[in-house]
């Protein structure tokens, strides 16, 4: 059949904002009328004409409520503004890593290549008809658009009147993996439906020796466990683990993508994860089963990680520095050396640390966007970084990969086992942690996250933080009040990045204040959510003495988090006695 494109007449929004992230809202605000329609054509009159006109675009993302009709209405209106193939994961589902890859590795059989994607997601946050839903666009490397784009894109709901779209083009089978065709006013208009997992499980095998993982995983003595909280990760387990590794069926769980994350919260920490943290012996009741020697899970788009051992939590802080000081002896992909680190701001300084022993390049991000890690990657400056909200990655692609970590993680075990495993003990997840502290001391680290505070109410401490600051004899004084044997703040400040490849300088990324001692309290405001407002605060205290570094965390913490609870007044500004989530 041949398609007529119609010009749909709509009224401008004054929306949300586009971040690294994309736009987030409540299911009900994507489905009001021209909702996504206006998001839509307000990215593509955003982009240049050839990255839209003639070009292959990726549309899939991790299977939440409303994805389907979503994908449907975007092939309409990308056939109308004259795109001419669109690639769609079988049932609309990537994760957002994989779509990273198919951008950057994918080639069509007619030689085509992508130039950019629609990834439906909201990343970590819940799904449902009453839960939220999510759009973003990456760009041709693969990685989140730039802030030049995403303004524009946020002009464009302003001042939108008309969007573009081919309304009688009938959906398409994604279901069914092929190729369906259609003839448009100019040209023909593809839409390919293909296997989800192919390209990123080619990708994962390049860069990862499997042979040794499943030697490991093969072992008697290794148990593993896997959880996706019913997000898209499941789509990817069963291939990567069981087909490809070894490891038992049984060793999934949740591993069933769903549209509303099976009822649960798909993103993988201490609080959400509760069926995997269970199994790995740190819940509250003891079942009496020996837990797995391993653990992981995943967000709703697979590109956070969780890693346990048995009854061992291990922090996302120390986990990017684990992984660089592993990665050329542990992972065939980095064997000829790291190019540098970069953690973001609120990350521990534990991959500082690593990256000053080994003499690595180093930098430190703003507080969110992995944009800031692409640009470095793309300038040839960074192999291995991470973020402390569970995001972990490499060069590999230009978005965080849940799977990645998971993989990373598991061929050090093999590395460190690769001559143990008929002896009598396996080298543990614990005991890795362990040596890296007695190597390269420990952060103690925690993260109090206090979500859908009152807006306004979040805006009012942070604005007192800010103007706190400006004394830091009143700051020790309150500091001294609350707990005196913590140090005196020798610094405070509202931290921004200057980005050293383009140039860019992002201001007001959370406010800092830094202790003596080296420990560092951050606050800031989080965009991640869909309602209201998130308030983040980092607390972190750095011990070199080896015989000090095995205590709980959260006892060694519990000066600190008094000294930041005072200091920022948060039950007088928000009413909140405790927080939501403590990581």
């Amino acid at each position: 059949m041949v398609f007529k494109v119609s010009k749909v007449p709509t009224t401008p929004y004054d929306g949300q904002k586009p971040g690294t992230s994309g736009l987030r809202k409540k299911v009900k605000v994507f489905v009001q009328p021209h909702y996504l329609q206006n998001f839509v054509q307000s990215t593509f009159n955003a982009l240049t004409p050839e990255k839209v006109r003639g070009a292959t675009l990726v549309v899939s993302g991790d299977g939440r409520y409303f994805s389907k009709d979503a994908i449907q209405i975007i092939i309409k209106m990308a056939a109308a503004n004259g795109v001419r193939r669109i690639w769609v994961g079988q049932n609309g589902l990537l994760s957002t890593p994989a779509v990273s890859a198919v951008i950057r590795e994918r080639i069509g059989v007619d030689g085509s290549k992508a130039t950019g994607a629609f990834i439906l997601t909201a990343s970590h946050n819940p799904g449902g008809p009453h839960e939220d839903f999510g759009i973003k666009y990456n760009m041709e490397n693969g990685g989140p658009a730039p802030e030049a784009i995403t303004d524009k894109i946020f002009e464009n709901t302003k001042t939108i009147t008309e969007y573009l779209i081919a309304e009688d083009l009938p959906n398409v089978d994604i279901s069914a993996i092929g190729v369906t065709s259609f003839g448009g006013p100019e040209a023909q208009f593809d839409v390919e439906v293909f296997d989800s997992a192919s390209d990123y499980v080619k990708l994962m095998k390049s860069i990862f020796d499997f042979e040794l993982i499943r030697q490991l995983l093969s072992s008697p003595k290794f148990t593993f466990c896997y959880d996706a909280l019913h997000g898209v990760a499941g789509a990817y387990a069963h291939r990567i683990f069981v087909e490809e590794l070894g490891a038992k069926e049984s060793s999934l769980l949740n591993c069933v993508p769903k549209e509303d994350f099976g009822g649960g919260h798909p993103d993988p920490n201490l609080t959400y994860a509760k069926e995997l943290v269970a199994r790995m012996g740190l819940g509250k009741s003891n079942s009496g089963v020996e837990p797995p020697e391993f653990g992981a899970a995943a967000d709703g788009d697979a590109d956070r990680n969780m890693i346990l051992g048995k009854r061992f939590f291990v922090t996302p802080s120390d986990s990017v520095a684990i992984i660089a000081a592993n990665a050329v002896d542990a992972i065939p992909y980095f064997s000829s050396g790291l190019k540098g680190v970069a953690r973001s701001m609120p990350t521990s300084a534990a991959l500082d640390v690593v990256a000053k022993n080994l003499e690595l390049k180093f930098f430190e991000v703003v507080p969110t966007g992995w944009k800031f890690f692409g640009n470095l990657m793309d300038a040839g400056l960074c192999s291995v970084c991470g973020e402390e909200s569970f995001g972990t990655g490499s060069d590999h692609i230009r978005e965080k990969d849940g799977i990645w970590a998971v993989l990373a993680w598991l061929s050090i075990l093999a590395y460190k086992n690769k001559e143990n495993l008929d002896g009598d003990k396996l080298v543990t997840v614990e005991d890795i942690v362990r040596q890296h502290w007695a190597t390269y001391g420990r952060h103690y680290y925690t993260r109090y996250d206090y979500e859908n505070v009152d807006a306004g109410a979040a805006k009012d401490l942070m604005a007192y933080l800010v103007k706190l600051q400006s004394s830091l004899g009143d700051v020790n004084t309150i500091v001294n009040e609350a707990h005196s044997d913590v140090s005196n703040v020798v610094n405070a400040d509202e931290f921004e990045y200057k980005d050293p490849v383009d140039g860019s300088v992002s201001k007001h990324q959370g406010i800092r204040f830094l202790f003596e001692d080296g420990s560092r309290l951050v606050f800031r405001l989080s965009g991640t959510g869909s309602e209201g407002a998130t308030i983040r605060l980092y607390i972190e205290q750095y011990e070199k003495d080896p015989s000090k570094t095995g205590r709980d965390s959260q006892e060694a913490l519990a000066p600190l988090v008094e000294v930041a609870l005072k200091l920022s007044k948060m039950q007088e500004f928000t009413g909140r006695s405790a927080p939501t989530v403590i990581t």
